[in-house]
C-alpha cells in the first residue's frame, strides 16, 4: 500500500493539469482510477483524447514499468496491457513526480461483468487471457500480480485486458508483487519464483474467485480447502480437473492449459449459453410472437375492410338499379 506521504504528494483533483516538465505536453485530470504500492493512477485527457496516467515518487519503479510496457508491444499477438505513449516529470510543491502516460482501456471490472453477464463468461475470458499469456511467457515475463483488479473486460470487443502491470517479472526472478489469495506461497502450493506455473496458478485462483466473490483465507492444508471449495460449486465442475492440475503446477506452460480449456468448453454440455444471449434469444421470441400477432390483426383488419367495401358496393349498386327501372 501506498504510503501517506506519497499519497499526498500524488493527491490530484477533478481540473488539475499536468505539464510535463520536458515534452512540455499537459494532461488535465478527469478523475482517479486506483492507487497502489507505487503511485496514483488518473483518467486524464489531453487534445480531446483519453489517457491513463500514472504519477509516483518512486523513479525505479516507473522506468520498470515503463520497460514492461514497452516490452508488451513488442510481444506479438499480445493485447493484454496497455500501449505505453510517454514518460515525463511533473513539478508538484517543490518536488519533482515521475510520471507516464498509457493507453486508458475502457470498459467494466473483470468480477463485476461475469456477476451481470453470467457464469458461462468464466470459461471464455480465460481462454482469451491464456492465450495472452502464452505469448508473455514466450517472451520470458511473467505477469506476477494478476488478479481480477488488475483486469477489465474492454467494450465492446469483450476483450481481457489489463490496466497495471506493475507486478510484471522477468522469468527466474523472485515475483516482484502479489496479492495473497492469488499468491501459491501463501496457500502453501510452490514458491514465489516467477514461472509460467505461478501465473496458470493465479488463473485458476480468479476462477474460484468469480464464484466466490468474497475472498476466504487459508484454513488447514491450503489444497484440500481449495479443492473442496471447487466441488462445492456445480458452475466450476467442468473445469474441475483443470484447476486441480493448475493448483498443483502440473503444467509446464500456458498453452497446455489452454489446449485443455479449448476442450472443455468444446463440449455441448459445457457450452451454457451467456445470459445476454438468453435475453436476447427470449427478446427475439417475443418480437416473433407480437409480429404474427400483429400480422394476423392486420390480415383479419384487411378482411373485414373489403369484406364492407364490398357490402356498400353492393348496396349502391342495387340502388342504382332501383332507380333505373323507375
Amino acid at each position: 500500500m501506498m504510503n501517506n506521504t506519497m499519497r499526498t504528494q500524488c493527491k490530484l483533483k477533478k481540473g488539475d493539469r499536468i505539464t510535463g516538465k520536458w515534452n512540455a505536453n499537459e494532461y488535465t485530470v478527469i478523475k482517479e482510477l486506483g492507487y497502489g504500492a507505487n503511485g496514483v493512477v488518473y483518467l486524464v485527457e489531453s487534445k480531446n483524447q483519453p489517457f491513463a496516467l500514472k504519477l509516483s515518487d518512486n523513479g525505479t519503479s516507473i522506468i520498470s514499468e515503463m520497460n514492461t510496457l514497452k516490452s508488451f508491444s513488442k510481444v506479438h499477438g499480445s493485447a493484454i496491457g496497455p500501449y505505453f505513449l510517454e514518460a515525463d516529470d511533473f513539478q508538484r510543491q517543490g518536488s519533482t513526480l515521475p510520471f507516464y502516460v498509457m493507453e486508458y482501456i475502457k470498459g467494466e471490472g473483470l468480477l463485476e461483468f461475469i456477476e451481470k453477464k453470467g457464469a458461462a463468461w468464466i470459461g471464455v475470458l480465460m481462454l482469451q487471457l491464456l492465450t495472452s499469456l502464452v505469448e508473455l511467457h514466450k517472451h520470458g515475463w511473467v505477469f506476477g500480480d494478476l488478479k481480477p483488479e488488475n483486469l477489465i473486460v474492454s467494450m465492446p470487443a469483450y476483450r481481457i485486458r489489463c490496466v497495471d502491470v506493475g507486478g510484471t517479472t522477468a522469468i527466474g526472478r523472485a515475483i516482484k508483487e502479489f496479492t495473497e489469495f492469488f499468491d501459491r506461497g501463501y496457500w502453501g502450493l510452490g514458491s514465489r519464483k516467477a514461472d509460467p506455473s505461478y501465473d496458470l496458478f493465479a488463473v485458476a485462483m480468479i476462477m474460484i474467485n468469480a464464484v466466490y466473490p468474497t475472498r476466504f483465507f487459508k484454513k488447514g492444508e491450503g489444497y484440500m480447502q481449495l479443492k473442496e471449495r471447487i466441488i462445492q460449486k456445480q458452475v466450476l465442475k467442468p473445469y474441475r480437473k483443470m484447476l486441480e492440475k493448475a493448483l498443483l503446477g502440473k503444467y509446464t506452460s500456458a498453452e497446455e492449459m489452454r489446449q485443455d480449456l479449448i476442450t472443455i468448453l468444446s463440449q455441448p454440455s459445457n457450452q451454457p449459453i451467456p445470459k445476454t444471449q438468453k435475453v436476447q434469444k427470449a427478446q427475439s421470441t417475443k418480437q416473433v410472437s407480437r409480429l404474427q400477432q400483429k400480422t394476423r390483426q392486420k390480415k383479419k383488419g384487411r378482411f373485414l375492410e373489403t369484406f364492407v367495401l364490398v357490402a356498400i358496393i353492393s348496396l349502391l349498386y342495387a340502388l342504382y338499379m332501383y332507380d333505373q327501372l323507375l
